[in-house]
């Protein structure tokens, strides 16, 4: 039984992957783990999810605890078998933190991230998760065309089901990214300082550290070539030079102050 007949729609390009990549929780047991699991997808850029034979589903209170992820709720998927829900896709991976006494097509995360990422570009992919207090069982691996293994700590490695989802998804994000995201500018972000700038904050170096007799036996010009190099490898932009420009005159008007005040 599906809550809605469309999949939600991403904010992502048309075109990217994630669209096609499902998630799936076979029987979760708590409420709050499918709330947390969304709120991961969300984070990361997923955003279908379905549901087989949850303990329990209230959408309100899921939107309660998952801030603003009504549209994704609103889109949820309810099945009654497994079976249902993985039918469309062309590959289903199971998550397990332990291996079987079958042999399976076992792989680590990032590995299969990057093959279901390439697989999503043309076909429906499910990535299913077991409930909580057992994980998937024998027969619904089964199901799987291969296993994701999250690398743990040996004596721990079972994880809390929203954090399974979580890291899942992080590689998911980053093999469709191509690990190629933009990080984030300073809101008062300006323009490179340019050479006429930097050579401005050199001299002024120069001035207000000659003022206060820095260089004493060195050179001022080899001190000032590594200060060029060090202030080079920072890159720094036109509000930084700046500073740099006014550090070196500062110096200077300070000597001058206290010279006045003193008389």
């Amino acid at each position: 039984m599906s809550m809605s007949e469309e999949p939600p729609v991403s904010a992502r390009r048309p075109d990217d992957p994630l669209r096609r990549i499902v998630i799936v929780l076979n029987e979760p047991r708590n409420l709050v783990n499918i709330a947390t699991a969304t709120r991961a997808m969300l984070n990361m850029g997923l955003s279908r999810l379905r549901l087989v034979q949850p303990a329990e589903f209230d959408p309100h209170r899921i939107g309660g605890i998952a801030h603003r992820s009504e549209e994704l709720v609103e889109r949820i998927e309810l099945f009654d078998t497994l079976e249902d829900a993985v039918a469309p896709a062309g590959l289903v991976l199971g998550t397990s933190a332990r291996s079987r006494t079958a042999q399976r097509n076992y792989g680590w995360v990032r590995e299969w991230a990057s093959r279901a990422v390439e697989a999503a570009s043309a076909d429906e992919v499910a990535i299913v998760f077991g409930r909580e207090d057992r994980g998937l069982s024998n027969e619904a691996l089964d199901r799987c065309h291969g296993v994701v293994m999250i690398p743990t700590d040996p004596d721990y490695p079972s994880l809390n089901l929203a954090h399974a989802v979580l890291l899942v998804s992080y590689e998911l994000s980053l093999a469709a990214s191509g690990a190629e995201l933009p990080l984030p500018r300073g809101k008062r972000s300006v323009r490179a300082a340019t050479s006429e700038e930097l050579e401005e904050a050199y001299r002024a170096l120069e001035w207000g550290l000659g003022r206060i007799q820095f260089f004493k036996g060195r050179s001022p010009e080899t001190v000032l070539r590594t200060v060029r190099t060090l202030i080079g490898r920072a890159e720094p932009d036109s509000q930084e030079a700046g500073l740099v420009r006014a550090i070196g005159y500062e110096i200077g008007h300070y000597l001058d102050r206290t010279s006045d005040d003193a008389e």
